[in-house]
């Protein structure tokens, strides 16, 4: 049953669907925007209390609206919301929420989107449900055992729930990072368990937020853009093996072009780390009871373990696409061999050495103009 037709549908509603809804009316394009939840911007409605954006707001804003001259340099979780919603308010954006996508399949004259309330047909499809959506599954060998409290990262809010208690913070990415630090304020004492190599730059540089720098370096390739900021960035973050971690052999742009993920911006972590506040501990051998067991033999009781282990692109499952298709979202929607092709697009996939919101916002524009060129609007 075909519930609706539509010349484009935007799938998703938060960061990335505001950003290409708002785009799609500047080049006057029809779109339905649909949502599974029941708000805009549920990511950032779930995320945790202490969450920042750790990118300037100078350069991640939506297109055809800033951030206010109030609003700090890296803005609070409540900011970004507050933002989110001026947002969808100043350009008239009405999802349909409660509406999920169950399966989008090509048919000869577009795209059939399956949901729960019936079809939705649309000549373009724009899928906006973020780079990453679904969290990782939590595996520890012995977990079962434990006697504390273990949840992921995405259910984490804040550490007044974990006052007086030693916490364990699995993970070394920046959300493990953060969550550790506000663990640490709230009272708790916190350990990291680090299973891999990693790569650290400060969140500002010389004053200057580090993504100017990457704005700076983006026209090399990221081995040699690596290769000029290591002695700067070296300096700055100091030695790594005398606090227990160990740096990747390759550098954080290249690290984001190999493995997809965006290196650590340091927001204090490390300090904490050199004083003693956090401890670094290596990667989790088995659980047994309240005891967490140590790959190189220790042993150590905890309370609460927050599993900072990231999440996986499950909702791109729905998509009728071949791998090819996929694999090309490793690259920016300009370098991309099958951007548009048959009318689909996807917006805020590739994790971008610039700023994760910098780029939703190209890839808005981009999207948003060529489906008007398609259609004979420009």
């Amino acid at each position: 049953m075909i519930l609706q037709h539509t010349n484009t549908l935007v799938i998703g509603a938060s960061i990335s669907g505001l950003a290409s809804a708002a785009c799609l009316q500047k080049q006057n394009i029809e779109y339905i925007i649909i949502e599974k939840n029941e708000q805009i911007a549920s990511p950032w409605l779930n995320h945790y209390d202490r969450l920042h954006l750790h990118t300037s707001k100078r350069f991640s804003h939506l297109p055809y609206k800033k951030f206010g001259k109030n609003i700090p340099r890296y803005p609070s979780r409540e900011q970004v919301l507050n933002y989110l919603k001026d947002y969808q308010n100043e350009f008239n954006i009405f999802p349909a929420f409660n509406l999920e996508a169950l399966s989008v399949n090509k048919v000869e004259d577009g795209w059939i989107t399956e949901t729960k309330r019936g079809q939705i047909h649309s000549k373009y499809t724009v899928m906006a449900t973020g780079a990453y959506d679904k969290p990782n599954p939590i595996d520890f060998n012995g977990m079962e055992t434990f006697e504390g409290k273990i949840l992921h990262s995405a259910d984490y809010k804040t550490g007044k729930d974990f006052r007086g208690q030693k916490v364990l913070v699995v993970g070394f990415g920046n959300s493990a990072c953060e969550i550790a630090i506000d663990l640490t304020e709230q009272g708790a004492a916190v350990s990291m368990s680090v299973r891999s190599e990693v790569n650290i730059v400060p969140r500002d540089v010389l004053g200057l937020p580090v993504l100017e720098l990457s704005l700076l370096l983006s026209r090399l390739s990221p081995r040699i853009a690596d290769t000029l900021s290591a002695p700067l960035l070296n300096g700055l973050v100091g030695r790594l093996g005398g606090l227990g971690l160990a740096k990747k052999t390759y550098g954080p742009l290249e690290q984001i072009r190999r493995d997809g993920k965006v290196p650590v911006l340091d927001i204090g972590t490390l300090d904490l780390i050199r004083k003693g506040e956090i401890k670094i501990r290596k990667g989790i051998d088995f659980i047994q009871g309240r005891y967490v067991y140590f790959k190189n033999g220790l042993r150590e009781s905890f309370d609460a373990i927050v599993a900072g282990i990231g999440f996986s692109r499950e909702g791109l499952k729905i998509v009728d696409v071949g791998p090819g298709r996929l694999a090309d979202l490793h690259l920016s929607t300009r370098q991309q061999k099958y951007f548009g092709e048959a009318g689909l697009y996807f917006c805020g996939y590739w994790i971008s050495p610039t700023g994760q919101i910098r780029e939703i916002a190209l890839d808005a524009r981009r999207i948003a103009r060529d489906i008007a060129a398609k259609q004979g609007h420009i």
